[in-house]
């Protein structure tokens, strides 16, 4: 083993325990959910913007708030409403009389961790003016272009059934978030075990685990995570499989898939990789590292025809079946 590398494997084992105790710390507020929990750590690692989506009661919101407060940056939760204006969210030009200019009252996005809860309650002006906060890192209020802090995490809830004075995200938006995750409801244990805690007058706290330079250098070792050439062309097939199955024995998805997915999927799926396989403890990605990640990134990017609607099939289903069909190094 060369130094390089088992500098790397040092780091990604200091990296690890600082990660491990996270999690014991949000634990102490969520009952179960690992699944949430990870991908938000995925999100955290490879700075990319996550949506969650799942029916209410799920721990959605808190698993945000005690990531918040376990990672010690500046949180802003942004409530999205029907009358919410850009302004709300951005920050607005306020004129001053005394000296006849005008100054800028910078908006809760000007934050760390964006918890923006119920995202798709908002009209189309205030989810647009998310747009170039979550791509470009950066806000323009008036004339003024405002770069945002380092790091900037979206971290978005929706509600899947609800479908009453709620306006759906446009694909351009929804090809911003690294990842989307289905949030599912808990087993027998877990329910008895959240049922016992919430009814405990027991105040519950967490310690923060982490800060804002921890998390600038747990990124950089995400980047030194050694990704294959052959997992590198596995990602780019997955990815074509899903613009032109026919030249993966696809045939049958031609007719139930619209659009393929974006550059973006490959891309996030290859940062995201790379983070997940630093939580799993390893300095290299294995194929079963994008297997896994995989449906996340891409469940939210592949555009479905009205076939498969008319057959009932969702982008998971397509998802799968391409996982299992393409070839794996």
């Amino acid at each position: 083993m060369s130094a390089l590398s088992a500098e790397i494997n040092r780091e990604i084992d200091e990296q690890s325990a600082k990660l491990n105790l996270l999690r014991a710390e949000v634990g102490k507020i969520i009952v179960g959910q690992n699944y949430l929990i990870e991908r938000l750590l995925v999100g955290l690692l490879a700075d990319g913007h996550v949506l969650i989506e799942g029916v209410p009661g799920l721990a959605k919101t808190t698993a945000v708030k005690a990531m918040a407060d376990v990672v010690q940056t500046q949180f802003s939760r942004i409530q999205f409403t029907p009358d919410l204006l850009p302004a709300d969210l951005l920050g607005t030009e306020i004129y001053r009389p005394q000296t006849g200019d005008f100054t800028i009252k910078q908006g809760p996005i000007f934050a760390n961790l964006i918890l923006a809860d119920e995202i798709n309650r908002s009209p189309a002006k205030v989810q647009s003016a998310l747009l170039e906060a979550m791509q470009e890192k950066q806000v323009t209020i008036g004339e003024q272009t405002f770069k945002l802090p380092e790091p900037f995490l979206v971290l978005a809830t929706q509600n899947p059934i609800e479908q009453e004075g709620t306006y759906p995200l446009p694909e351009a938006q929804v090809d911003r978030f690294m990842l989307k995750l289905r949030v599912g409801y808990p087993n027998k244990e877990e329910e008895k075990q959240i049922m016992q805690r919430m009814t405990s007058t027991e105040e519950l706290t967490i310690n923060p685990v982490l800060n804002q330079e921890s998390i600038l250098e747990a990124r950089k070792v995400v980047d030194a995570v050694y990704l294959d050439p052959k997992v590198e062309n596995y990602i780019v097939d997955i990815v074509f499989a899903t613009r032109e199955p026919h030249l993966y024995k696809l045939e049958a998805l031609e007719k139930l898939i619209e659009f393929g997915v974006s550059p973006r999927a490959s891309i996030n799926l290859a940062k995201a990789a790379k983070a997940y396989a630093m939580l799993s403890g390893r300095s290299y990605v294995t194929p079963q590292d994008i297997k896994t990640i995989g449906p996340d990134v891409l469940r939210h990017r592949l555009l479905l025809s009205y076939e498969a609607e008319a057959q009932e099939l969702s982008a998971d289903d397509l998802v799968s079946e391409i996982f299992n069909t393409v070839d794996v190094p």
